[in-house]
């Protein structure tokens, strides 16, 4: 399955997702530049091994070597919200 290593950031105030869909800073989504959307992704933070599984629902991040826009909720979920941008491995574990 596709994954890798790389920076993540979040971001909680969006009005519309590149799916169509209204931004929600409290579901488990993120951005990625070219998964396709509704794809399943773990999510773990190098720093202290938590991890979560999101959603695929946006494009970007569009800074460089960062793969992930996580929402604030799966941010906060693998402990990276202080951070603001977190090293992360993540694997795809589903396509639509």
């Amino acid at each position: 399955m596709a994954g890798g290593n790389c920076e993540a950031s979040y971001y909680g105030a969006s009005t519309a997702t590149a799916s169509g869909a209204p931004f929600d800073p409290e579901a488990l989504t993120a951005a990625h530049r070219t998964l396709p959307m509704g794809s399943r992704v773990r999510v773990i933070n190098m720093s202290n091994a938590r991890s979560v599984v999101v959603r695929i629902n946006d494009r970007g991040p569009f800074v460089p070597g960062r793969c992930l826009d996580l929402s604030t909720a799966a941010m906060r979920a693998v402990g990276g919200v202080l951070s603001g941008v977190i090293p992360v491995r993540y694997e795809v574990l589903a396509g639509v």
